[in-house]
């Protein structure tokens, strides 16, 4: 067979070695990876992060997709929560090894709460701890969506499963609602403390979670917010 006759042969094959899935994919752009999770913060001096102004610095997830504004409002320099329908504001921030402050006071007596070390995805309710703020309940802890802690007592529900952890408080230290009560949480490595008005109601210890955002929940009661401040241990 002459060199010339052979030229259709070669021009098959050489098509057919571009066109197969291994030069397709070296000439094919990388993939993207996944941009990592923003690194948790820790503070390095006190900060208020509630500006009496609006929810810069927040972001919000309520029950059904409901609109911040629903929920939300800030007027006369306080933060106002209607607390319907079920959800959170939480920092749009990561934080750990802080100490965490709201000021508070229901306007409408039911429940709410602080959520310390929250994480993404955002739901009803993420993998997180609850420090309750319920009226009449303020100091107990909830672990929600494989969150543990030493002490935790398993919650189940009616098949058995567990639908979470729970600690209750050991001190009761609320003011009635109505009047301003003051709820500090303390973060500090694997152990969670709650206080409410200056006075230890609570602890966790041995948490798996150590790190994460802070959250307001809207969970049924009416409240208002006058700060929220962070401050380093």
């Amino acid at each position: 067979m002459s060199p010339r006759s052979l030229l259709p042969l070669w021009a098959a094959i050489f098509s057919s070695v571009l066109a197969s899935p291994l030069a397709m994919a070296a000439d094919a752009p990388a993939a993207t990876a996944p941009a990592p999770a923003a690194a948790a913060a820790t503070p390095s001096a006190k900060v208020e992060l509630f500006n009496g102004k609006d929810l810069t610095g927040w972001t919000s997830f309520l029950k059904g997709g409901a609109p911040a504004a629903e929920t939300w409002s800030v007027k006369d320099g306080l933060l106002a929560c209607t607390g319907k329908p079920n959800g959170f504001l939480r920092t749009e921030k990561s934080y750990k090894q802080y100490k965490f402050t709201v000021e508070w006071r229901f306007t409408k007596p039911g429940n709410t709460g602080v959520v310390v070390h929250m994480t993404l995805p955002d739901a009803i309710w993420p993998k997180s701890i609850e420090c309750q703020g319920m009226n009449k309940a303020q100091g107990d802890f909830y672990f929600w969506s494989g969150a543990t802690s030493k002490e935790g007592v398993a919650m189940k529900a009616k098949d058995g499963t567990i639908r979470g952890y729970r600690i209750g408080k050991q001190l009761d230290a609320e003011k009635p609602a109505g009047e301003w009560n003051t709820f500090t949480t303390i973060c500090d490595k694997d152990t969670v403390t709650i206080l409410v008005n200056g006075k230890e109601v609570n602890k966790a210890t041995g948490t798996n979670l150590s790190e994460g955002f802070i959250g307001l929940q809207s969970e049924g009661g009416a409240f208002e917010v006058k700060r929220c401040t962070l401050e380093p241990l």
